[in-house]
C-alpha cells in the first residue's frame, strides 16, 4: 500500500499566475479524481508530480521518495499519460512500446518482447500491434498511452484529461481499463469531466484557482448537499433576474429552455422542485464558492 503526501505546494509562473496555492493532499491506492475547470491548476499539479516542472516551495513524497528533490527515483516508479499523448509517425504499436521500454531501461530483448506483448493484450490492442499508431482512433491512442504508462510496474500513475474528445464507446472501454489497473496502484485522474470521477473514483478533490476547495469521497460530498438543491425551468429572458435573486450554481439548456439549479437551505417556493444532488452540483457549488465576488 503506497501513500502520496503533498504538503504546502506552491507554484507561481513568471506572468504572475498562482498555479498552485498551498496545495495539501494525501492519496492512497486506488482511483483518485482531481476535478476542476480549465485553468484550475490541475495540469500544473500533475506536471509537478511528474517532475516536468519544479515547485517554488512545499513538498511531495511517494512513500519515502522525495519527488521534488529526487526526480530520478520517482521516475522509476511513475507512469504518466499526458493530456496530449504524441506518437511517432510511421511506427507500429509494437515498435512504439518496444522503443519506450528500451528508454525505460529494459535492455533484455526477450524480456522486452514479452512485456510489450503482455501490455498490448492488457489494453486489447494485440491484434493491432503491427499497425501504425498514427492511424489509431483517439481511444486506441489513449489505450497505447496507458500501456506505456504501465511499463516497469509503476506505483503511481498520472492520467491528465484522458477522455476529452473520446466517443462514448471509447470512453467506456478506457474507464474499464483504468478501473482494472487502479486496483493495485495509485492512479490520479485529472479531469474537468464530472462523469469520469463519478463512475471511477472513491476519493476525489476539487481544485479551482490553484487551490483545493474540496477533498473527500463523492458519496460524502453528495450527502453534504442533500436537501439544498432545487431545480426550475425558466425563460431565457429571466436568467439575469434569477441569478440576482437566488444562488444559482448552474444552468443548462433542456429542450430549448434554461434549467437552473440553485442552492438553498429552505424551500424557495416560486415553482422550484427539490432534487437529489448530483456530482455536478457538488462541483459547481465548490467552484462558485471559491470564485472571488
Amino acid at each position: 500500500m503506497s501513500l502520496l503526501k503533498i504538503s504546502n505546494l506552491q507554484k507561481t509562473y513568471p506572468n504572475g499566475t498562482h498555479a498552485l496555492n498551498n496545495v495539501n493532499l494525501e492519496i492512497g491506492n486506488g482511483m483518485f479524481g482531481l476535478l476542476g475547470p480549465n485553468g484550475a491548476g490541475k495540469s500544473s499539479l500533475m506536471r509537478t508530480l511528474a517532475t516536468l516542472q519544479e515547485a517554488d516551495s512545499g513538498s511531495a513524497f511517494l512513500d519515502d521518495i522525495d519527488i521534488l528533490k529526487d526526480p530520478k527515483s520517482i521516475r522509476k516508479v511513475l507512469g504518466y499519460l499526458p493530456q496530449e499523448f504524441g506518437v511517432y509517425p510511421r511506427i507500429t504499436a509494437f515498435q512504439l512500446l518496444d522503443h519506450l521500454a528500451t528508454l525505460k531501461g529494459i535492455t533484455n530483448g526477450k524480456e522486452r518482447k514479452e512485456l510489450v506483448e503482455y501490455l498490448l493484450e492488457k489494453v486489447n490492442l494485440f491484434k493491432e500491434r503491427n499497425k501504425n499508431v498514427k492511424g489509431f482512433s483517439g481511444g486506441m491512442k489513449q489505450r497505447i498511452g496507458i500501456a506505456q504508462a504501465l511499463i516497469k510496474s509503476p506505483k503511481l500513475i498520472i492520467v491528465d484529461e484522458p477522455t476529452a474528445g473520446l466517443d462514448p464507446g471509447e470512453r467506456n472501454r478506457f474507464h474499464n481499463l483504468l478501473a482494472e489497473v487502479g486496483e493495485e496502484v495509485i492512479i490520479i485522474l485529472s479531469t474537468h469531466i464530472v462523469e469520469d470521477v463519478k463512475e471511477l473514483c472513491t476519493d476525489m478533490a476539487i481544485m479551482n484557482l490553484g487551490e483545493i476547495v474540496y477533498k473527500g469521497s463523492p458519496a460524502n460530498a453528495l450527502t453534504e448537499l442533500r436537501g439544498q438543491i432545487w431545480r426550475k425551468t425558466i425563460q431565457r429572458s429571466e436568467k439575469a433576474e434569477y441569478k440576482e435573486n437566488y444562488r444559482v450554481i448552474s444552468d443548462k439548456m433542456v429542450a430549448g429552455l434554461p434549467q437552473i439549479h440553485i442552492l438553498s437551505d429552505t424551500d424557495p417556493g416560486n415553482g422550484f422542485i427539490q432534487i437529489e444532488p448530483g456530482l455536478e452540483d457538488v462541483f459547481f457549488t465548490k467552484i462558485n464558492a471559491a470564485v472571488p465576488a
